[in-house]
């Protein structure tokens, strides 16, 4: 199948994410009324899908590498399907929170499967060009969910917006089961005994290489975590801005990871992924000590701003080519690996997340401060990178490169 077909197809799947993230937000007062509760209660909704949107891989993975990508993928779509009409029929806080997370479940196995299938099908510098694909085809989705949902909210209530969820992932599995699995090769799953499910995490987990890319997407993606998390205080209470121009910095965000996005694809034909990564995650690094000096000389919101778009543009390169590098040692466990990786991402980063907001609710200079924890310990891990990452078995055998 020609990559962009399937990086179109696929980045559909991984658009489930931000559109049961951000679709929902321009209704949290409208929920807040009909369950008679407070618009922070309905925040827990959030928290409740993420949390479970990351531990849930951990199971969908090695469950698709033992039983097919097919179906722990339609299981997904299913599961999310069902519990998003749930939620829309939800006529209390406990029912709202219990089927974001059964919905949680049902994203997470839709979501571990794509670096799965992308790695069954490719590797290398072909599998960091597909990555870079599919996040470009993404990037559409978190820039008209809150659009969507604002949309859906004219024409009806707030129920509107999780029954398109459940006719979204509907169309979604008859889509790929239509366009998608009748024509890739047959991904043949391990039949090996179901303790293996937990084994073979080891196998990841004792592989330097791996581990060390692994801990680089977590720390690199804790910067942009950070940052989302405060972003509406830092320029609309801290700089004073509308919400007009919270709007727009904000999208020029989501433009900035797009171009760097599509200037990896081109750099990709030239330079090894390994050495585009070092060199994203040291930029964003650079960047973050610019963020750190505007805060701390009191600099105007444009010269912040500016900073914070060259960090989080960052990330558009930086993902791509950390998952295809991440991946590359596991052909025949990608699900397995591919889990470990979106597992860890959400729980790092989501920590490092809290943790700034417990400390860094009424100032700027700790909030930046943990976003320039994330990007040195990245930056740490990337320097020490290979030269160039090599295909490999999925045995932790002496690697070329490995610390």
């Amino acid at each position: 199948m020609p990559h962009l077909q399937l990086a179109i197809l696929l980045g559909m799947t991984v658009a489930l994410g931000p559109l049961a993230l951000d679709a929902y937000l321009p209704a949290f007062p409208d929920i807040a009324a009909a369950l008679g509760v407070t618009q922070a209660d309905v925040g827990l909704s959030l928290s409740a899908y993420v949390s479970t949107l990351g531990l849930a891989q951990l199971v969908g993975g090695p469950l698709s590498d033992r039983y097919g990508r097919r179906g722990v993928l339609m299981a997904g779509l299913t599961v999310f399907a069902l519990s998003a009409l749930m939620v829309s029929q939800a006529g209390t806080l406990a029912e709202l929170l219990g089927w974001r997370i059964v919905q949680g479940i049902g994203g997470a196995f839709c979501a571990v499967s794509v670096p799965a299938i992308v790695r069954d099908q490719s590797h290398g510098q072909d599998a960091a060009r597909l990555f870079g694909l599919i996040g470009l085809v993404m990037f559409v989705a978190p820039a008209v969910a809150p659009s969507l949902g604002t949309l859906l909210l004219t024409i009806g209530d707030w129920s509107l917006i999780f029954l398109f969820l459940t006719g979204y992932a509907v169309l979604l599995a008859i889509t790929l089961n239509l366009l998608l699995f009748r024509r890739l090769p047959k991904h043949e799953p391990i039949r090996t005994p179901v303790a293996t499910l937990v084994t073979n995490y080891w196998q990841v987990l004792r592989h330097p290489l791996t581990m060390r890319f692994i801990g680089i997407q977590a720390l690199s993606f804790s910067v942009m975590m950070v940052f989302i998390t405060h972003a509406s205080f830092i320029y609309q209470e801290w700089f004073g801005l509308t919400k007009t121009g919270f709007s727009a910095l904000f999208a020029s965000n989501v433009a900035a990871m797009a171009t760097l996005n599509l200037l990896n694809r081109a750099l990709l034909k030239r330079f090894e992924s390994v050495d585009i990564l070092r060199t994203l995650v040291v930029i964003q690094c650079l960047a973050i000590f610019g963020v750190m000096i505007a805060a701390s000389l009191g600099a105007p919101w444009y010269v912040f701003a500016g900073f914070v778009i060259a960090s989080v543009g960052c990330m558009g390169a930086i993902i791509p080519n950390n998952m295809a590098n991440a991946l590359e040692y596991f052909p025949h466990l990608g699900g397995t690996a591919s889990a470990l990786l979106g597992g860890t991402q959400f729980t790092i980063a989501g920590a490092i997340s809290a943790i700034s907001a417990s400390i860094g609710a009424h100032t700027l200079t700790p909030i930046v401060g943990m976003m320039m924890v994330g990007s040195v310990g990245a930056t740490v891990l990337a320097v020490g990178a290979p030269r160039a990452v090599r295909r490999g078995r999925e045995q932790p055998a002496r690697t070329e490169g490995a610390i």
